[in-house]
């Protein structure tokens, strides 16, 4: 996606240590158009695939996933990091590390959002170490439901999580990133074409 590529090279600062600000397009400020462009193009990538529903994790990843939830016309459930007095009965629990937060986040969904038998489309903001989106597809086999994709806006291909995700027997689960970070040394952001 041209438009997000021009966007992060302009606003997105590198923190070091693989961390990559991008608060003003995504992580903290939103651009309406440019987030209605990642839904449609992130749909278009899966326009093929029978999806019912869009799980992502809260909270980076629910614009994104709105977005394509719209174009879908498929509903989307977060996960969220603390239990609120709303969530009675019984939830899918998982932890994955936080880059920014610095340790692990617990990663909750009720039971009553993710079911036996449904087709499960992940959107989240990056694919960086894997972690989060393993979290996310044990909460799905856990459902015994079926994964069905996995989609980013931003993959950091120098950490390693896509190979983490396909040693971890996810070969057969398209894995689409709007844009493809290749590295992020010496203070750079360069991108794939």
């Amino acid at each position: 996606m041209q438009q997000l590529k021009e966007r992060i090279l302009a606003e997105g600062q590198n923190l070091g240590n693989g961390i990559l600000k991008i608060d003003s397009l995504l992580n903290h400020q939103l651009y309406p158009d440019l987030m209605a462009e990642m839904g449609k193009e992130m749909a278009r990538r899966f326009a093929q695939t029978p999806i019912d529903r869009i799980l992502t994790a809260e909270i980076s990843g629910i614009a994104p996933a709105l977005m394509t939830g719209i174009v879908l016309n498929v509903p989307v459930v977060y996960a969220r990091k603390k239990k609120p007095i709303t969530m009675a009965g019984p939830v899918f629990l998982e932890t994955a590390p936080s880059h920014t937060k610095g340790g692990d986040v617990p990663l909750l969904v009720s039971a009553e959002f993710l079911h036996e038998g449904e087709r499960i489309l992940i959107i989240d903001d990056f694919l960086a170490t894997g972690k989060t989106l393993l979290a996310l597809a044990r909460m799905v086999a856990s459902a015994k439901a079926e994964l069905v994709g996995v989609g980013t806006v931003v993959e950091k291909s120098f950490e390693g999580g896509r190979d983490l995700m396909l040693k971890a027997g996810y070969t057969h689960v398209p894995i689409e990133s709007l844009v493809t970070i290749t590295s992020m040394e010496n203070g750079q952001i360069i991108i794939a074409d």
